[in-house]
């Protein structure tokens, strides 16, 4: 971001006024991912072992609709099991694309994973397990932290319990989805070379965290939670997000787009609503002009698209059909 730009922005904070002289840190070096990869996840907390083993026990199958739905425990962090679906077309006989499925907060603590299954009232329908199977993808989703069967203490409760821990709630959510995505590429079902992450809300932003981190992941689709910190910070829009969305020291060494141009020039479609509180139009504007320039630079700017819809925090008909239409192109 021009730095003129992040001046007016900041200016506009009005009593925040005290942030204006705290100075921003910027990657160690911008034009080595590697290195940007690194930084972002040693700001997520202390983490377990990433070379640690996954165990999976099916706790149950099912015979849905166009599709078989896989309850499973997942063993990915060492500290709590992680229920998860697992859908897959019915008569899959060799390796296919596959979609991390990441669900959405929106309050409903008790829902997580389910969403993949059942929709929510800001997805259009049919849910997305139905429509990801029915274009032969098999789609895996976890309960998050504090979401699904894992609700056992409060969102801000586990916040806190972290932080004394040297843990970032955060963090530990993605690091769960980056787990998540080592065990999805071991189905045999799944092709690892044809990777999507997609989600809305809490959920979009997993999906460009978890991109931004991982390679593996060949096609991004966020909806509705693309937010540019310092226009949320400069608006005064922090309460819109729960707790969890928050990284202690991110903003001395990111903006959103540093972090999404981790992800090009690998393809990545952004939906939001112009009337969203959460992503300030303002903010788009900001990431939309930067990633154009990171995709041209790589030489692929058909790569990156951002839509805007007259709504506000809702996944809308024609974004679900340009979604569907990004995943056939890319995945």
């Amino acid at each position: 971001m021009p730095e003129a730009t992040r001046r007016d922005i900041l200016a506009l904070a009005g009593g925040l006024g005290l942030l204006l002289g705290v100075p921003r840190r910027l990657m160690a070096n911008p034009r080595d991912p590697a290195a940007g990869r690194r930084l972002l996840y040693s700001l997520m907390g202390d983490l377990p072992d990433r070379a640690r083993p996954i165990a999976a026990r099916k706790r149950s199958e099912e015979e849905r609709e166009g599709y078989v739905l896989e309850t499973l425990e997942l063993e990915l962090n060492g500290l709590e099991p992680v229920p998860a679906y697992f859908a897959r077309p019915r008569g899959l006989r060799k390796p296919a694309p596959a979609v991390l499925f990441n669900h959405s907060h929106g309050g409903g603590y008790q829902i997580g994973k389910r969403e993949l299954v059942e929709g929510r009232s800001y997805l259009q329908n049919p849910p997305y397990a139905d429509v990801l199977t029915a274009l032969g993808y098999s789609v895996l989703c976890t309960d998050t932290w504090v979401f699904g069967e894992r609700s056992h203490a409060s969102e801000a409760d586990t916040f806190k319990a972290m932080l004394w821990q040297g843990r970032v709630l955060w963090g530990m959510m993605v690091y769960d989805s980056l787990r998540a995505l080592d065990y999805l590429v071991t189905r045999p079902e799944v092709d690892p070379q044809r990777i999507a992450t997609l989600g809305i809300s809490m959920g979009s932003t997993m999906a460009w965290w978890v991109a931004a981190l991982d390679e593996r992941i060949k096609v991004t689709v966020d909806i509705c939670c693309l937010t540019e910190f310092h226009t949320l910070l400069a608006k005064g829009g922090l309460s819109g997000h729960g707790i969890y969305y928050y990284v202690p020291g991110l903003l001395k060494h990111f903006t959103t787009a540093e972090i999404n141009a981790l992800i090009a020039p690998r393809a990545h479609l952004g939906l939001a609503g112009l009337r969203d509180p959460l992503t300030p139009v303002e903010g788009l504007d900001i990431i939309d002009r930067e990633l154009k320039a990171v995709y041209a630079a790589e030489g692929h700017p058909e790569r990156w698209k951002l839509l805007r819809y007259d709504v506000g925090h809702q996944e809308t008909a024609e974004g679900r059909q340009a979604i569907l239409e990004f995943l056939r192109t890319y995945l």
